[in-house]
């Protein structure tokens, strides 16, 4: 393939303003990561409340928690995110629907509606972790509990909880790495995060290869690092007897 590569374009001016493209992809990495790590927050949160109620001893309680994984994780990503986009919106009160359309910048409702979506989502995913974790635990956790005289939500908060999320920590890492990368989804509704940066420089620069080289080389880079921080507050917290889920 007779190609010229040309890895000084990143330095070289948009045409616009005093940008060069490399702001372009400083510019997408920052929305990259607020929505990461916005969307990871709900996930983790309403996950983690999802996993208890999957194994709390009330049929009812637990179901609810099967019905939300169920419609969360067999629906298409692309799909919720155009309901939040495209339905959701429609169906607010009127003073709340006005907001949202009218006051709010089209680049805020849609990062809103992408961190809404992709916590959502992700929360499924978490909450069966959570739930594998808990389950993992010696029966005799919770029994030695009870017969200290603890509540319920103690017997979570204190006892359960605590080592579940030490020995699910290689799976998390899994599904906070998938945040990230599913984050991409947000340039179909016009958010310029890292890919829709790019596929804007490969446009304006004609560089395609350049382009689509430096984003993997930032998602590769942005995920390894976070894979081994993970990896070291792992091998930092794991509970001794216990092997993590995750595998060694």
């Amino acid at each position: 393939m007779n190609y010229n590569w040309d890895w000084g374009v990143f330095l070289k001016s948009t045409g616009i303003g005093n940008e060069i493209y490399l702001d372009w992809y400083l510019t997408g990495l920052g929305w990259t990561i607020a929505i990461a790590i916005a969307a990871w927050i709900i996930a983790l949160l309403l996950g983690s409340v999802l996993g208890v109620m999957r194994t709390v001893p009330n049929r009812w309680v637990s179901g609810i928690a099967t019905v939300y994984v169920e419609i969360f994780r067999n629906v298409p990503l692309l799909v919720q995110l155009f309901i939040w986009y495209f339905l959701v919106p429609d169906l607010l009160p009127a003073n709340l629907q006005e907001w949202y359309k009218q006051d709010l910048n089209p680049t805020t409702s849609a990062f809103l509606s992408v961190v809404v979506c992709l916590g959502l989502f992700t929360a499924a995913r978490v909450c069966e972790q959570v739930r594998t974790g808990i389950q993992a635990l010696p029966r005799g956790q919770e029994s030695a509990a009870r017969a200290m005289g603890f509540k319920l939500p103690q017997i979570y908060w204190n006892v359960l909880l605590p080592q579940a999320y030490r020995i699910i920590i290689p799976p998390l890492t899994s599904e906070f790495l998938n945040v990230f990368k599913n984050s991409s989804v947000a340039s179909l509704i016009g958010l310029m995060e890292l890919l829709a940066q790019t596929k804007q420089t490969a446009e304006f620069s004609a560089n395609l290869f350049e382009a689509f080289t430096l984003a993997t080389l930032i998602y590769f880079t942005l995920n390894m690092s976070l894979m081994l921080l993970m990896r070291m507050i792992e091998k930092r917290i794991a509970v001794p007897g216990l092997i993590s889920l995750g595998g060694k």
